[in-house]
């Protein structure tokens, strides 16, 4: 067992999950950069430095994960944090304005398989994941997982008229947010006895691949909130958060 600790990011090749891995390697954590495409986790990797290695993780993949798991036993004999942080906004066609992806997204309308397979990474690869990592946790002597979420996903923010992204909320990208949501605060009520601190926190609008690039804020900006949380030992868990503070579920 090695005496720094270890994160393993999903989703990390890019956008904000390849910002939250940079950020933990710079305070001292060896990361593994989760990557469906091996080759793009490894140049990944090697722009962060010495203190990152990739592994190809397919969140949607039991025998990936399972692999990963084993993998991690086998070569750093333990687990301090996951950043649970690959998703996806859509599964239609590609290219599409982030309007035309909202707009399909719409409860009367949506594609009931594009429901399904972002419903599969986002919500269903998380608790994969989270159940094959979980046995590594809870031999760390502080334990955390962060789910990357959304403010879009709160259903509180979305009953009040005056939310200003309140008509996007459809059954596809922003509901799996809510499903996911809801998993947080499913783990950390089953796990709030051990070691282990759960939470999810939302980077806000920021500009990635999730929304055509449409976003408001860079992906440092976006990272923030997450690696707070990420390095926050002694913090809360079962807590809903953006970078400006607790959001209602």
């Amino acid at each position: 067992m090695q005496d720094k600790p270890v994160a393993l990011v999903t989703g990390a090749n890019q956008g904000i999950g390849l910002q939250i891995a940079r950020e933990l390697a710079a305070n001292g954590y060896t990361v593994l950069v989760g990557s469906r495409n091996l080759e793009r986790g490894e140049e990944a990797a090697k722009s962060i430095g010495a203190d990152a290695r990739a592994l190809q993780l397919d969140v949607t993949d039991q025998a990936s994960i399972a692999a990963v798991a084993e993998r991690i036993r086998i070569e750093l004999g333990r687990l301090d944090l996951l950043v649970n942080n690959a998703a996806i906004s859509h599964a239609g066609r590609p290219g599409r304005s982030l309007a035309e992806i909202l707009q399909s997204s719409r409860a009367s309308v949506a594609s009931l398989d594009e429901v399904r397979a972002v419903f599969e990474t986002n919500v269903f690869g998380v608790i994969a994941v989270t159940q094959a990592i979980l046995p590594l946790l809870r031999e760390a002597p502080a334990g955390r997982i962060v789910n990357v979420t959304s403010g879009v996903g709160s259903l509180t923010l979305n009953a009040d008229p005056n939310f200003p992204y309140r008509s996007g909320f459809g059954v596809v990208y922003a509901a799996s947010k809510t499903a996911l949501n809801a998993i947080t605060l499913s783990f950390a009520i089953e796990l709030e006895s051990t070691n282990i601190k759960v939470n999810a926190a939302g980077p806000g609008f920021t500009a990635t691949a999730l929304n055509n690039f449409e976003g408001i804020e860079t992906v440092e900006q976006g990272a923030r909130n997450p690696v707070r949380v990420a390095l926050d030992v002694n913090g809360p868990t079962g807590t809903f958060t953006s970078a400006e503070g607790p959001l209602p579920w």
